[in-house]
């Protein structure tokens, strides 16, 4: 991604571990919804949610109108620097309730690390 300035734009987690973090958090979600929360189109949700579904991290099953989305946390991850982790120990560390906390309770907003008590600016204890 790239900004209007020649400046790119970049995240530290990819649009398909948001999604994974979406279906975790709701597995009943709408992909409008998915979409929205991730920051990008519904296609491209559909693509991403395809390769999941595709590549065995995510059971998709119809409910009605709906779907139910189960994911398989057992997994390991794909990358080689991390083989042998499974996805289910980075999604459990994404929502984990000190994770949520520290973005403040609101889910708009990016994360910000709060200070621990005594602690300067810089995060270190005061001595």
């Amino acid at each position: 991604m790239s900004s209007g300035k020649g400046t790119r734009s970049w995240t530290f987690v990819t649009n398909h571990t948001q999604v994974l973090l979406c279906l975790a958090q709701d597995p009943h979600v709408r992909l409008r919804d998915v979409a929205e929360r991730v920051g990008i189109t519904e296609r491209a949700t559909q693509r991403i949610l395809a390769d999941l579904v595709e590549a065995g991290y995510v059971d998709r099953t119809r409910l009605g109108r709906r779907n139910a989305y189960t994911i398989r946390r057992d997994l390991a991850m794909r990358h080689v620097a991390q083989l042998g982790y499974e996805i289910g120990g980075l999604l459990d560390l994404l929502t984990s309730e000190s994770f949520e906390s520290s973005r403040g309770g609101d889910p708009d907003r990016p994360g910000r690390r709060q200070r621990r008590p005594g602690a300067n600016r810089s995060g270190v204890a005061a001595r």
